[in-house]
């Protein structure tokens, strides 16, 4: 019998409970502890959602269709691990040895893997018959073709080399992530934040990359022939000038125009401008502001008073806008991930005696938004994407929400 065949290791549910129960001393230094080593163990289609298997051994084990959903793997060895169509959604794999592991066709949607090492590698097994060979598994080593990473964080992972043939990697943080070499063909980049990411080498042919943030990302070694970069976020520029005028001095005016009740200034209407070269509107009084399809990215906002303003296709991606005021504000099709919307306003502006004017969130994107103690009482958020938001203490008295989906 070869040495593969003998090489992976059933594991009855009672032994797997006292393996995790061990563990869980281990991680809380209790006495009985003992780090879990479940390598080449066969746990395909176990479910282990939400378990705790922080700095586990898991090298080459067999967890192909496994549920993990929230399951921690912070540190843990998943080196040669078999982890197809696993279901690995909001997992924490942050620091995890994923070297080799196949994770074709997996869900890792708002799954943490900051720093992971996802890149190729290979186990050499010794077989009596054969001599030396490769543990492989169908889809190869460091596969992530067909995987969902949908929001997923993998700033500074290490991907070199790594094989992600049409991947979903819309809206990640992809930031200074290592990927020379990668084979990202007909890869899903759209809204992915790509900011110092090394793509000497990829293949990114036939990509779609929009709306993707690419802050000193040097294509020059690259392959994009075919790909989609409509949108993509580049350098903020030095200045920007609206009619001649430095924007900063726009703003100052329509800001006075705010604070006089229109005694003086002038108000602004300031489309499809970039605000960053401004880095902050801290506090700033800009009721009001007629600014679509303008870009915030990134910007701090906190505190900021935009009761009754146009943001609508705004990019407020990881934008500060903790305490702000945006009641009435229109934020149609504005790209809101990963904003901190914490304890801000959102709620209805009164414009006179009976009527008010809803803050309205259609078709917003708001995945990894924190909405923590917002008021957002009858706030629209028809067809918004909110995925994996935070909402603790937020009030959604009569908001407007999409039915929940049927099962």
């Amino acid at each position: 019998m070869s040495a593969v065949a003998n090489l992976f290791r059933p594991l009855e549910p009672h032994a797997l409970r006292q393996t995790l129960e061990a563990h869980r001393r281990y991680l809380a230094h209790r006495t009985g502890g003992r780090r879990a080593v479940l390598s080449y163990a066969d746990l395909s289609s176990y479910r282990l959602d939400g378990v705790d298997l922080s700095d586990a051994d898991l090298t080459g084990a067999r967890m192909a269709g496994a549920s993990m959903v929230g399951v921690k793997l912070a540190r843990a060895v998943l080196f040669g691990a078999d982890l197809r169509d696993s279901d690995i959604r909001r997992a924490d794999l942050s620091g995890a040895d994923l070297r080799g592991a196949s994770l074709r066709g997996a869900n890792l949607s708002g799954a943490s893997l900051v720093g992971v090492d996802l890149r190729e590698g290979r186990i050499a097994l010794q077989d009596r018959n054969d001599g030396f060979r490769y543990l492989d598994h169908a889809g190869g080593p460091g596969e992530l073709s067909f995987a969902l990473l949908v929001g997923a964080d993998l700033s500074g992972a290490q991907m070199t080399g790594a094989s992600a043939l049409a991947a979903d990697f819309t809206d990640a943080d992809m930031s200074g992530a290592q990927l020379s070499g990668a084979r990202l063909i007909k890869a899903k980049l759209d809204g992915a934040d790509l900011t110092d990411a090394d793509v000497a080498g990829a293949d990114l042919s036939g990509a779609s990359l929009r709306r993707a943030v690419l802050i000193r990302v040097d294509f020059s070694f690259a392959t994009v022939e075919g790909a989609d970069l409509s949108d993509a976020l580049q350098a903020a520029p030095s200045a920007v000038f609206v009619d001649d005028r430095p924007l900063g001095q726009v703003l100052a005016a329509h800001e006075s125009f705010c604070q006089s009740g229109g005694r003086a200034g002038l108000p602004a209407k300031l489309a499809s401008v970039d605000f960053r070269p401004l880095e902050s509107l801290k506090r700033r009084k800009l009721s009001g502001l007629i600014a679509p399809g303008s870009i915030l990215f990134e910007m701090d906002l906190e505190g900021v008073e935009l009761q009754g303003a146009d943001l609508s296709r705004c990019d407020l991606r990881g934008v500060n806008l903790r305490m702000a005021d945006l009641r009435g504000a229109k934020l149609v099709d504005a790209q809101l991930t990963r904003a901190d919307l914490h304890g801000a306003l959102l709620g209805p502006l009164q414009i006179g005696q009976g009527r008010a004017l809803a803050t309205d969130f259609t078709r917003a994107n708001l995945r990894h938004a924190d909405l923590r103690r917002a008021q957002a009482a009858r706030a629209r958020f028809l067809q918004a994407e909110l995925s994996d938001c935070r909402l603790e203490g937020c009030d959604l008295v009569g908001a407007e929400l999409d039915p929940p989906a049927q099962p």
